[in-house]
């Protein structure tokens, strides 16, 4: 283990002791540096690090902090792994999404209120209407992402949020070439939304498995013809 390493470690050992709580000021460097046996170029390394991590937030002129800690921040640095992903790694992180999203979409079944099947009934139509590509990816993404939020789970609307967007780019590209494609999300999210708006849990599970199944499907099978570089087929 590096040095830096180590001093990641010991940083996150006063955190999970308590002797830094969340929302805690860290001691100033040298007084730290000296409590860990660390030298301060090691402990700015490890901050720095923590601070990419969202387990620390320097404010200008005022130090550096321990986070809320809360999970879905935390998870939001899977992001950037999401978005470069390709390959065998895009065509798991799309299989965690199927595993996960008919589950929450069952869920919300339960809990969504009639404002928010309002929204989504509102997302629809103006996904039915002659826009772009692109307009129809962001209205894709807020229609599963208003689904997610009904759970009232910010960690699971994080971690879902995560696996949908990074393959945005993705589907405009073959968006662009695959009319039927877009026609069927679009009848797709007119089931999930029908079972939604009833109630049945059962039924929006399936839809949304079904819906979720040939999205993936969908990437894996043709992007690589359409643009090799982009490619996320599973083998």
């Amino acid at each position: 283990m590096s040095v830096t390493d180590q001093a990641i470690e010991r940083i996150k050992e006063m955190i999970l002791s308590g002797a830094l709580h969340p929302g805690a000021r860290l001691p100033n460097e040298a007084d730290l540096a000296d409590q860990l046996g660390l030298s301060r170029n090691s402990l700015r390394e490890a901050v720095r690090a923590l601070t990419a991590m969202r387990i620390l937030v320097p404010r200008q002129g005022d130090g550096t902090y321990v986070s809320g800690l809360e999970p879905h921040l935390l998870l939001e640095t899977l992001a950037f792994a999401a978005d470069v992903s390709q390959g065998r790694t895009a065509g798991q992180l799309l299989q965690v999404r199927r595993l996960l999203e008919p589950q929450a979409t069952a869920l919300a079944a339960h809990r969504i209120t009639e404002p928010r099947l309002a929204e989504l009934r509102a997302i629809l139509d103006q996904s039915a209407q002659d826009i772009s590509i692109e307009e129809f990816v962001e209205l894709d993404i807020a229609f599963h992402r208003t689904i997610v939020d009904a759970v009232g789970n910010p960690v699971l609307s994080t971690l879902l949020g995560i696996l949908s967007t990074h393959t945005q780019r993705l589907r405009i590209v073959r968006g662009i070439r695959h009319a039927p494609a877009r026609e069927q999300a679009h009848r797709d999210h007119e089931t999930i939304w029908l079972a939604l708006a009833a109630g049945d849990a059962l039924l929006a599970a399936s839809a949304s498995t079904v819906h979720v199944a040939a999205v993936e499907d969908w990437l894996a099978t043709g992007i690589s013809t359409d643009s090799p570089g982009l490619d996320t087929s599973t083998s």
